[in-house]
C-alpha cells in the first residue's frame, strides 16, 4: 500500500532518538546527524531527542546542542526509564516530519542510510527498513540474534527480515497507525512490519560499538523477547496445550498398561519412585502453563489499567515552524 508519490514541498524529515546513558556518544551522534542537513535534497531536518531517564551527562548535553542549534533540535525528558520503546514511542508523539526516521544513539546504525531511505520516500514508499545483512559483534551476540529472529520467521511474523532492523523511516500515516493503536508490552519495529505498506528493505552490516557501554541488559532482551512472541504469536498457549494433551494421553496408556499388568500377570503396581517422578513431572508442566497463560492475562490487565506507556518530565521543542502538524493533533 502506497499513498500519492506527490510529497509536500518542501516536506521535512524527523528523526528520533532515544538516548540512555548516551553521554560518550553524543558528541559524535549530534554532529553526523546534524550533517544530513546538506544531503536532504528538498527536505528540512528535525531531531527529536528523547533523554529516558538517562543518570548521566546525556540531559544536560542535548540541551546544550538544542541551544545551539534551536531550529533543528528538540529535546524531550522523560520523568523516569520506561524503555526504549516507550522513548521511541514519545519521539513519534513528539515529532512534526512529514516522515518519521528511528536511530539508536551509539552510531552502530549509519545515519547516512537515513538519506536513502528518505529517497525512497519521496518515490512514495510509506515504510523504508534498513536490515541487517551482517553483524560486526560477536559470535555469541550474533547466533543469539539469529536463533531469536528465526524463532520470529517461524511462530510469529512469517515474512520478517532474518537479520532483523532497528533502523527504519515511516511515512506520517504510518506514525498515526502506531500512535491510535496504543499497544503496551510490545516491539515497536516488529509492529511497524505487522501493519504492512509493503516495506522497502535496505541491507547493511551493524557496526561495532565503540564507545560506551550497552545498556540493552540481558533482563531486557528477554522481555523484548517474550513481548515479541506474546504479542504476535499465540504459540506459546498452543504449544502448551499440545504438551498438556500428549502428557495426558501417555499417563493415560501408562494406567492403562498397569492396571492390564496387574490383572493379567499379577506385576505389582509401580512403587513410590515412579509415582514421584510421575507428579513432579507433572505439576512442573502445570506450573509452566499456567506461566504462560499468565504471561497473556497480565498483559490483558495492563492494556485495562490504561496507565500512560511514559511520562513527559520537560519538552524543549525545536523553534523552528511549528505549523506542520504534530501527532499530538490526531489524539
Amino acid at each position: 500500500m502506497r499513498l500519492s508519490t506527490e510529497r509536500p514541498q518542501p516536506a521535512r524529515l524527523s528523526i528520533v532518538v532515544p538516548v540512555y546513558f548516551n553521554a560518550l556518544n553524543l558528541p559524535d551522534t549530534v554532529p553526523q546527524l546534524l550533517a544530513l542537513r546538506d544531503q536532504l535534497d528538498g527536505m528540512t531536518l528535525e531531531l527529536v531527542f528523547v533523554d529516558d531517564g538517562s543518570g548521566d551527562e546525556s540531559l544536560p548535553m542535548l540541551l546544550d546542542w538544542r541551544a545551539r542549534y534551536p531550529e533543528v533540535i528538540s529535546v524531550v525528558a522523560l520523568s523516569r526509564n520506561f524503555g526504549a520503546m516507550s522513548a521511541v514511542l514519545a519521539g513519534l508523539h513528539e515529532a512534526t516530519g512529514d516522515c518519521v526516521g528511528v536511530i539508536a544513539a551509539d552510531l552502530q546504525d549509519p545515519p547516512e542510510l537515513l538519506v536513502q531511505m528518505a529517497d525512497h520516500w519521496k518515490h512514495g514508499h510509506q515504510t523504508v527498513l534498513a536490515v541487517r545483512a551482517d553483524r560486526e559483534e560477536s559470535w555469541s551476540q550474533r547466533l543469539a540474534a539469529s536463533v531469536y529472529y528465526r524463532l520470529i520467521r517461524r511462530f510469529a511474523i512469517k515474512e520478517y527480515p532474518p537479520g532483523g532492523f532497528d533502523l527504519v523511516l515511516i511515512d506520517r500515516a504510518v506514525v498515526r497507525e502506531i500512535v491510535q493503536t496504543g499497544e503496551k508490552n510490545t516491539n515497536l519495529m516488529s509492529l511497524i512490519f505487522w501493519m504492512g505498506f509493503s516495506p522497502v528493505m535496505i541491507p547493511y552490516v551493524r557496526r561495532a560499538r565503540t564507545k560506551g557501554v550497552s545498556r540493552w541488559t540481558f533482563a531486557k532482551k528477554v522481555k523484548l523477547f517474550v513481548d515479541s512472541f506474546v504479542a504476535f504469536s499465540y504459540a506459546p498457549v498452543r504449544a502448551a496445550s499440545a504438551i498438556g494433551a500428549i502428557v495426558a494421553l501417555v499417563s493415560f496408556a501408562y494406567g492403562v498398561e498397569v492396571i492390564v499388568s496387574r490383572l493379567r500377570d499379577g506385576a505389582p503396581v509401580p512403587g513410590f519412585a515412579t509415582l514421584a517422578v510421575a507428579v513432579a513431572f507433572s505439576l512442573g508442566l502445570q506450573m509452566l502453563t499456567l506461566g504462560i497463560l499468565g504471561e497473556y492475562l497480565w498483559r490483558v490487565l495492563d492494556e485495562t489499567r490504561r496507565r500512560p506507556q511514559f511520562v513527559v518530565a520537560e519538552r524543549f521543542p525545536a523553534t523552528a515552524d511549528s505549523s506542520k502538524e504534530s501527532i499530538q493533533a490526531l489524539d
